[in-house]
């Protein structure tokens, strides 16, 4: 408020507000400060009744709110003739004295206190009624005649029952949002009629509802937010320290106060803040919008929050108002700057790929995709979509894979535009990402941002106050606007379902599964990811299934690994042949036919891309492009197509890709050293199996082994079977219980994991075997005496020479160890030591009573298969006479081949291909 003034005896005024029917608020003109001199300004020997407060309950005298009325009507906002009759000796005191004014229409202006009498909204004070002499002026003369003439007429307060209103207050009594339903209910078209008391700064108002239709609340007190904008906070004098006002505060309420204070006006009521306190409303005026006037003029801002409440064709106005005074800086946007962008404002490209509901990356036109850093990553702008789930437990959000599938189909692998509105830091990990939002379009439409929220897939983005926005928002909410009303996807009212997938990359249920894959014949399948040019991850409609697909023949070189692990670098256009694939099929439509399976559920097939004249085989351009290489096993057999051996024969001579790199001959894996061994034979005793092909085991009459059994059993005699503290460490070999069936005994064990405080894992190194035991109970320490450096573990572990077994997770791995357990279990067998592997693991080939050797037999029986040709040189290479080991490997191929051609055990279901030896 501006500082009190002192009135002169005459002059001229603008009232701009009436407190009571005898009191108003005079206002003159801004000062060069911009500030307009006030004076609360009181008729001089009137009374009018006390308006409801909390001094005397909220409870009116009588007829004080139809007096207050009566002046406010006449004389707010308007021109008055004030004449002083007495004031205090200091500024801001209260002035007495009289208001002359002329209503519109006529040139004789009136005495307000005398009308205000005269209707009976005011009386003399005693002083007037008692002065009976013949002295008296003119104005008591005027006062007690009008008086007299209100009480035979009984009007105003005089009248027999003049208006009491009991005042309610939103929050103290009565809910804010039951006012807000009642006015949609029973408002004329949803709006209602308020009065605006105070105006507390320029977009926030104390409001009194004086409209019948609202019942028993007429006459309610709120608080109403102007929705649609937002304008500087004033400060607060009372606050410790005082808070100044915000910059352009002052003026914004100034305005708005001097076109709304005390005006009755319609009310559209759209809801409350989250409070529920506070109701959200738009304000009509007969000559215009306050709230475009406030924004025109730059006293206020946007406030999306509440826009979004409002109608979606007001909004339109609100914007093009903004945008014009952040054009023109003016008031609170004089120093602002259009966003900088750090890329091109517009991109035209192909999308490569869909990363979620309201993100692309796109290659920009005239871009060589040599490398993933070329690809321009877009959000589209004031759109958001559903979140997928995460690895860390977070679920799907309804809709999130239909608004993801729907940005794909829209987009993928077409021509797009892209004007870019803004820029954001998304944090992603220790370095922020600037991520680029704008407007995408392809082909007939302009934007697929509105194409995903008119489904329902999507909604518009709630922004701060002040953050940039599409051009496009308004478009986008009146979109929003029209699929809540059609109830469409996310605004459904039904509850929302999925059907579940099968997941058949579990090896079990793709084997389980691939026969009705091949019998299905040529399929429809959507490329979601790929592994490399030839492996891909596929969802297959037809079977509602996602299973792993490799491309049947083919021997793809390997790509970077993705992220941040750098363990193995890529092989020779191994990145060139994934992004070949990227660009061609991830998130397309394909067709499948699947021909296999492997034992690690990779299904195996053929693909085909395009549709018509278009449709080719992707293999074959692959090889063609020499960015895969036929499988040579499948050559050697015979297996391989002819035209896919044509296709690589023409890329060979044509120097394409792999082919342009000199082919290496295979190294030597290791020369022979004077650290080479010598075969050795010996009688072994298996104490643990691992699996069909990894195994621990005794030599037969070491008497180490009774060494240590004996010295544990009088430990065990010593010490009992309870537990006691020890050092829990990994790798620290402790004693540890063990009960083999004749009762519970200590056995010395090496902790190789810390589960938690109470629990470890151990491994017995007399044994081999493992467990996962209670510190507490079953821990305590060894005597030094029994401590391996004294006396070495008695249990060595070995594998079988040139073999792979299928670990016991699996079917097949079952299969094999039991295999194994009964040509080896429980009795004394012998062993041909070939030496250790790269591990430590000592190296083995057991001999059966047919002489022929368990490595043979199980990989006759397709339960285990055999090492690369290399790896059988590597071993060799570490012995005096490695001709055993070439023999032995000699006999493994021929017995993988009668397995492979008998398709037994794991050949089953045709060809393992290379991807499976990390899982064996």
């Amino acid at each position: 408020m501006s500082a009190p003034t002192i009135l002169p005896s005459r002059g001229v005024a603008r009232v701009k507000n009436v407190l009571s029917g005898d009191t108003v608020v005079l206002t003159g003109k801004p000062t060069a400060t911009g500030t307009a001199p006030e004076v609360t300004f009181t008729l001089e020997s009137v009374l009018s009744p006390r308006l409801a407060s909390k001094g005397n309950g909220n409870v009116d005298e009588p007829g004080s709110f139809d007096a207050r009325e009566w002046l406010r009507r006449l004389v707010a906002g308007k021109m008055v003739q004030f004449e002083t009759v007495k004031q205090g000796a200091s500024a801001g005191d209260r002035v007495y004295g009289l208001l002359m004014f002329t209503p519109p229409g006529t040139a004789q202006p009136i005495n307000i206190a005398v009308e205000a009498v005269r209707n009976g909204n005011a009386t003399p004070k005693n002083t007037v009624l008692d002065d009976n002499s013949e002295d008296a002026d003119e104005y008591k003369k005027a006062l007690k005649s009008a008086y007299q003439e209100a009480k035979t007429a009984s009007i105003g307060i005089h009248s027999s029952s003049p208006l009491v209103r009991k005042l309610k207050t939103s929050g103290d009594d009565f809910e804010a949002s039951a006012l807000v339903q009642k006015s949609k209910k029973h408002g004329n078209h949803g709006k209602i009629k308020c009065i605006i008391e105070y105006i507390f700064d320029g977009n926030r108002f104390r409001m009194q509802v004086v409209d019948p239709a609202m019942g028993d609340l007429q006459y309610a007190s709120f608080t109403l937010f102007l929705a649609g904008v937002s304008c500087p906070r004033l400060g607060n004098s009372r606050a410790d320290p005082p808070t100044p006002p915000e910059e352009f505060a002052e003026k914004a309420r100034d305005f708005v106060e001097l076109r709304l204070l005390q005006r009755e006006l319609d009310i559209s009521l759209h809801g409350t803040d989250k409070s529920g306190s506070t109701i959200v409303g738009t304000i009509h005026h007969p000559k215009g919008n306050i709230a475009v006037e406030l924004l025109k003029n730059g006293f206020a801002k946007m406030s999306d929050w509440t826009a979004r409440m409002m109608n979606p064709a007001d909004v339109p106005a609100l914007r093009i108002a903004e945008t014009n005074s952040k054009r023109t800086k003016t008031g609170l946007w004089h120093s602002y700057q259009p966003p900088k962008l750090s890329g091109a404002a517009q991109i035209s490209g192909i999308v490569v790929e869909v990363l979620s509901g309201d993100t692309l990356y796109i290659l920009p036109d005239g871009q060589l995709y040599d490398s993933e850093t070329k690809l321009v990553k877009v959000s589209l702008a004031s759109v958001r979509a559903p979140r997928a789930g995460n690895r860390s437990g977070r679920a799907d959000e309804n809709y999130s894979y239909e608004c993801k599938d729907r940005l794909r189909s829209l987009t993928v692998g077409k021509p797009c535009k892209v004007q870019v509105h803004y820029e954001r830091e998304i944090p992603m990990g220790d370095k922020p990402e600037k991520r680029q939002f704008g407007t995408v379009a392809v082909k007939n439409k302009a934007d697929v941002g509105e194409v995903l929220i008119s489904e329902g897939l999507a909604t518009t983005q709630f922004h701060r106050d002040g953050e940039e926005t599409s051009p496009r928002y308004d478009d986008l909410r009146a979109a929003e606007a029209v699929a809540k009303a059609a109830k469409v996807g996310l605004h459904s009212d039904a509850e929302y379902s999925r059907t579940p997938t099968n997941d058949l990359t579990d090896p079990k249920k793709a084997k389980a599964y691939s026969g009705a894959l091949m019998r299905a014949g040529k399929i429809k399948a959507v490329v979601e990811y790929c592994f490399n040019g030839a492996r891909y991850k596929l969802f297959v409609p037809a079977e509602n299934c996602h299973i792993v697909f490799a491309v049947a023949n083919l021997r793809c070189p390997q790509p970077s690994p993705v992220g941040s692990r750098q363990t193995k670098a890529a092989e020779p256009f191994g990145d060139a042949s994934k992004r070949h694939a990227r660009m061609t099929v991830l998130q397309r439509t394909v067709d499948i036919a699947c021909t296999g399976v492997t034992n690690g559920g990779v299904v195996t097939g053929n693909i085909t891309v395009g549709s018509g004249a278009q449709e080719r085989d992707f293999a074959m351009e692959l090889v063609g492009a020499g960015l895969a290489t036929v499988d040579q096993r499948k050559i050697d057999y015979g297996e391989a197509p002819p035209q896919l051996v044509d296709a690589q024969i023409a890329a060979k001579s044509n120097r394409m890709g792999v082919w342009s790199v000199e082919q290496q001959p295979t190294a030597a894996v290791q020369t022979k050293t004077n650290d080479s061994v010598s075969e050795q034979v010996a009688s072994i005793r298996v104490s643990e199996i691992r699996s069909a092909a990894h195994f621990f085991y005794h030599i037969v009459n070491d008497d180490t082994v009774k060494v240590i059994e004996e010295s544990m059993k009088l430990f065990t005699t010593n010490n009992g079977t309870g537990g006691a503290p020890c050092d829990v460490k990994v790798h620290k070999v402790v004693a540890a219980l063990f009960d083999d069936g004749s009762g519970k005994s200590w056995y010395r064990a090496k902790i190789v994991e810390k589960l938690s405080p109470e629990k470890v894992t151990i491994v017995f190194i007399d044994h081999g075997n493992v467990a996962t035991v209670p510190v507490a109970t079953h821990l305590r320490p060894l005597d030094d005496s029994l401590l391996p450096d004294k006396i070495p573990a008695v249990a060595k572990e070995a594998c079988l020479a040139l073999a792979l077994a299928r670990p016991l997770t699996d079917d097949y791995g079952i299969d094999g160890a039991k295999m194994f357990q009964s040509i080896c279990w429980g009795k004394d067998i012998v062993a041909r030591i070939h030496g250790t592997d790269e591990s430590g693991k000592v190296v083995t080939s057991i001999v059966t009573e047919s002489g022929e050797t368990a490595n043979t037999q199980l990989v006759a029986a397709g339960l285990a298969r055999v090492f690369k040709p290399s790896s059988a040189k590597a071993l060799a290479s570490r012995m005096v006479d490695g001709s055993s080991i070439m023999k032995l490997a000699a006999e493994l191929n021929v017995a993988q081949e009668n397995a492979r051609r008998s398709r037994s055990g794991m050949w089953r279901y045709g060809d393992i291909g290379e991807d499976d030896d990390d899982e064996m």
